[in-house]
């Protein structure tokens, strides 16, 4: 792959990230300036018509600033250039953010079962009927399913957890909205108990909402593995790289709204170190564009040493290990591929060459349709230029071998180490 190329698409992956970041900003400033609007007219119509539940809705709506601010401010963060002290970024800030918000949660969780509790045993007494309290708590109902939607559509966008928490609390405060109208309309008609026993019972559903928010964010910060699904996915992705011959050694790790990804590929240990680079440099932009919430991939390349190795060898007849090999590598009639490994030497199967009737480049044809197959090896007496090159690109390496020899011997003398791989084609593409 193009070096330069590469580069390019890592720098404007960047520049998404910074653009979506911006974007949580937006939709947590906006979360932020309307809940201080609706808690300050909760709080005016709470005072001005005695409204002791609507007035407890505004305090509530006053702890969900402080929660959309520490989202503000961790987005924030996040969004700062990567530095020589900072040369990860500042996307943990997020995640510390996010672990304030579920300290949060869990404190409205408290404060709402105290409130919740005192009445029980405690009711209010409306003058007249309470038309403004009623309709302050509709508008309230109806900014929080609004901000819980936006919130929890951008934050899926972008991957912030601190925005996803915020929008759950905004579905909650639907409901919360919804039975502080109902309870001022009980504590109109007089019934007792069932304001109390329902605000209890959204306390106990917040606070666990916080409990678990808060816990997740501390597994974060301390590296925990959270992504099993993933790591899966992205071994089966890997595996699927021509040249990549296993994978290991997979971690993720999340930073922010993003995840950092390790873990080392196998492939041929005859690669040379150039090949090896594009190699890694190919994982690393296919999981980079796959991936949008993955912000770096970090890969080590490693010789694989496998046990079984699959070889391919041209050959005149189909007479086992006793077949001979044929001097010409795409004029073979046919190709036996071998499975070699743990002492044995097993036959996989026999493909016919089903170019030699065809004109030209039959030698590429026959190098192509062998790069669909894992092969490792390839054994030959001559080969042409194109082919050569071909297979070499594809992580195959090519031996030289005597006209004449059985394959019994070869594979004899590949395991004595006495076969030399070949550096360069012996046959120029008119000869072929």
């Amino acid at each position: 792959m193009d070096q330069i190329y590469f580069n390019k698409i890592k720098g404007t992956r960047t520049i998404d990230k910074r653009e979506q970041l911006e974007k949580g900003q937006r939709i947590a400033f906006l979360s932020t300036l309307l809940i201080l609007v609706l808690a300050l007219l909760k709080a005016f119509v709470g005072y001005t018509f005695n409204s002791p539940l609507l007035i407890a809705d505004a305090w509530h709506s006053g702890a969900d600033i402080l929660i959309n601010l520490s989202s503000l401010i961790g987005l924030k963060l996040a969004s700062k250039k990567k530095s020589n002290r900072f040369p990860y970024g500042l996307y943990r800030a997020e995640t510390i953010a996010c672990l304030l918000i579920g300290a949060l949660i869990a404190f409205i969780g408290v404060d709402m079962f105290k409130d919740g509790w005192h009445k029980l045993f405690l009711m209010d007494s409306q003058d007249g009927f309470p038309i403004f309290p009623i309709g302050a708590s509709i508008v309230s109902c109806a900014v929080a399913a609004f901000l819980a939607i936006k919130q929890r559509a951008i934050g899926k966008a972008i991957g912030s957890q601190a925005l996803l928490a915020t929008a759950k609390e905004a579905f909650f405060d639907i409901f919360t909205s919804l039975f502080v109208l109902i309870g001022i309309v009980f504590v109109y008609a007089q019934i007792p108990y069932v304001e109390g026993a329902v605000i209890i019972l959204i306390a106990v559903l917040i606070l666990k909402l916080g409990i678990e928010t808060a816990w997740k964010s501390i597994m974060i910060l301390m590296d925990a593995d959270m992504d099993t699904e993933l790591k899966i996915e992205i071994e089966e992705k890997l595996n699927r790289i021509q040249g990549v011959k296993g994978v290991t050694g997979i971690k993720i790790r999340r930073s922010g709204p993003f995840k950092i990804v390790n873990c080392i590929i196998k492939t041929i240990p005859s690669l040379i170190l150039y090949k090896s680079h594009e190699l890694a440099d190919i994982a690393e932009n296919m999981l980079l564009t796959e991936y949008e919430n993955i912000e770096s991939v970090f890969i080590h390349v490693e010789p694989e040493k496998e046990i079984i190795e699959t070889a391919i060898i041209p050959v005149q007849d189909k007479d086992g290990l006793e077949s001979r090999l044929h001097p010409h590598f795409g004029k073979a009639p046919y190709f036996i591929i071998l499975n070699l490994g743990n002492g044995r030497i097993d036959i996989d199967s026999y493909v016919v060459n089903e170019f030699l009737d065809k004109k030209g480049h039959i030698g590429l044809n026959v190098a192509k349709s062998m790069i669909d197959y894992p092969i490792h090896l390839l054994f030959v007496s001559s080969i042409g230029e194109i082919s050569f090159h071909l297979l070499k690109n594809n992580y195959v390496d090519i031996f030289k071998v005597d006209k004449q020899m059985k394959v019994k011997d070869i594979i004899t003398l590949y395991k004595a180490n006495k076969l030399d791989p070949m550096t360069q084609p012996n046959l120029s593409q008119q000869q072929f």
